[in-house]
């Protein structure tokens, strides 16, 4: 099974195996990980799962669709590498994945 890093503000990380097709929120959410709220449970209606993805996982991961990216308005601290977790599904291919939870929510 893929795993992805949770890499919290203070450097700390926790690797969490992740089912291909659930999302890295999911996978937070399912294991306890600190920072990672997902009020909404998935919906993409708040912006409380906001994370960063590791810039060398960018290019894989991609940037948010427009849903999204009207959401993170919502966030705090957005960066260009800002994603909401409950859009990210897990693949093969992210396997390893780097995200890094935001100080706040």
């Amino acid at each position: 099974m893929p795993t992805v890093t949770y890499t919290q503000p203070d450097g700390t990380t926790k690797n969490i195996e992740v089912k291909v097709g659930q999302s890295i929120k999911d996978g937070a959410v399912n294991n306890l990980i600190p920072g990672i709220l997902a009020e909404c449970g998935g919906a993409c209606a708040c912006a409380t799962c906001h994370i960063y993805i590791d810039d060398q996982w960018f290019g894989k991961v991609g940037p948010a669709e427009d849903i999204e990216k009207d959401m993170l308005d919502f966030a705090e601290d957005v960066k260009d590498n800002s994603r909401l977790s409950c859009q990210v599904d897990m693949s093969e291919d992210l396997n390893g994945l780097i995200v890094h939870v935001p100080e706040n929510q």
